[in-house]
């Protein structure tokens, strides 16, 4: 039957309008990106294809075709194997989506196994694609096939760096028309096309090629039984574990590691203030500074800025340490060498230790000297207690006394030094406290004694010690 001449306009108007706008979907899904690599996108992707396909054919929706009986029915049920991420799989045409197209089984019947195989030989298998159907086949094998990337890695404990491995992820769309393609062909295999994922941190990423080298360490003890003060040192030393220090970087500690408050989940612990042990909060951060320091000391990085306490440590030599405080005093290093180095923290087992890795030393031997050049004795204070039976003492603080002295680090190649930094260390007189009991009461408490957390005193002017 003719159609009105004014249909016919409408109708030519309207797949004009369905053309033009199916081109401007397809532009935005060029814009939006060709493959996709997860749900989120296939979603988009499928919204893209669908709003294109019903502008441009009508109706929108596809009428289901029956499978047939005879050799085109069993060649739907016949299995093709798939090549995903490497893997074979096998699943049936049918399940992949293939189905008859009615328009071209007309022309192409396929009566025989002859048919089949003269067609297939073509290209000319009259199927189609049912694209919902294979979208969501896909994405089910997908889900099982895909292969996440593998980070590249500093293994500090082995000294070793692991590579970044990249991962395969099934391309959906991409693999559609290769999906139709092959089954007009009638093909026994097909490889889907996959995308590789590159890693998120790769090797180049790390900034380091070689840790296999100890170029030097430090340990420091500590009681595993002052729990609060242990916590602090562990998460100070998680900022550091794993830090590379770029060739030419100067690293401060404060910057690093941070603020040191509530906040930031430290915690009230031992710390020392105006040379005395007080409970502070962030105790033990120090401790952490200045094992850090011997290790960098005899690693050979540049000590660039830092501070000895106010009174010597007990976990350190005399003249080996390096205190810090938020935000004003600092210890700042420098990598001088023309390969990075990476930083390995560990506290555990009461021992906190640090080691710098990299490429082998450029020297021999290290050596750390201390010369004492002046002793000042410390001074004595009496803290009265009326509370505490009358004369009854007991010393709150043991004295220290303060000492100037001369530190010495000495770089040694063929057995010569060849280099030598010198700094001069001053530790202020430690005051002890005698608490003195004034209540006459019979009945009153003794004083009772605390414990000791002062430094040893140095059996000798001079000390030294090398790696």
């Amino acid at each position: 039957m003719t159609q009105p001449t004014g249909t016919r306009s409408k109708q030519h108007g309207a797949v004009l309008f369905g053309l033009a706008g199916g081109m401007l979907v397809t532009a935005a899904g060029l814009l939006g990106g060709y493959y996709v690599l997860g749900t989120k996108s296939e979603a988009i992707a499928a919204t893209t294809e669908a709003s294109s396909t019903a502008s441009a054919k009508e109706p929108a929706a596809k009428t289901p075709t029956a499978t047939p009986a005879g050799p085109l029915g069993t060649f739907l049920d016949t299995s093709v194997t798939l090549k995903v991420a490497g893997q074979p799989v096998t699943v049936t045409w049918a399940e992949l989506g293939v189905e008859p197209d009615p328009d071209e089984i007309g022309r192409s019947p396929v009566t025989s196994k002859a048919d089949l195989a003269s067609l297939g030989g073509k290209g000319l298998i009259p199927v189609r694609l049912d694209r919902e159907k294979a979208v969501a086949k896909l994405l089910e094998l997908k889900a099982s096939y895909d292969r996440a990337p593998s980070n590249a890695f500093l293994d500090l404990e082995a000294r070793a760096i692991h590579a970044d491995k990249p991962g395969m992820g099934l391309d959906v769309w991409g693999s559609l028309p290769r999906i139709e393609g092959a089954a007009r062909q009638g093909a026994a295999a097909l490889e889907l096309i996959d995308v590789p994922v590159p890693a998120v941190v790769t090797k180049a990423n790390l900034g380091i090629e070689d840790i296999s080298q100890v170029l030097g360490y430090h340990v420091t003890k500590f009681p595993v039984t002052d729990r609060d003060r242990n916590f602090n040192l562990k998460l100070a030393a998680s900022k550091i574990n794993g830090y590379v220090m770029k060739p030419g970087e100067e690293w401060s500690f404060n910057g690093v590691v941070g603020e040191r408050s509530q906040k930031m989940g430290y915690k009230i612990a031992h710390v020392i203030t105006s040379g005395e042990m007080v409970d502070g909060l962030a105790g033990g951060t120090c401790q952490i500074s200045t094992t850090l320091f011997g290790a960098a000391f005899f690693a050979g990085l540049d000590i660039v800025d830092t501070r000895n306490h106010s009174r010597p440590s007990t976990y350190t030599p005399l003249g080996f340490d390096a205190t810090v405080v938020w935000p004003d005093t600092d210890l700042k290093l420098k990598n001088p060498y023309d390969f990075p180095v990476a930083l390995r923290y560990v506290v555990a087992n009461g021992e906190a230790k640090v080691e710098v890795l990299g490429k082998k030393r450029p020297y021999d031997k290290v050596v750390f000297e201390r010369r004492v050049l002046e002793t000042t004795p410390y001074s004595t204070e009496e803290r009265l207690d009326e509370e505490v039976a009358l004369d009854t003492t007991s010393i709150d603080q043991a004295g220290f006394d303060g000492y100037k002295l001369e530190r010495f680090r000495r770089f040694y190649k063929n057995g010569k030094v060849v280099k030598t930094n010198k700094w001069t260390v001053n530790y202020k007189p430690v005051t002890e406290y005698i608490r003195r009991g004034t209540n006459p009461d019979p009945e009153a408490k003794p004083a009772v004694a605390k414990e000791s957390h002062g430094p040893k005193v140095p059996s000798s002017d001079t000390f030294s010690m090398a790696q």
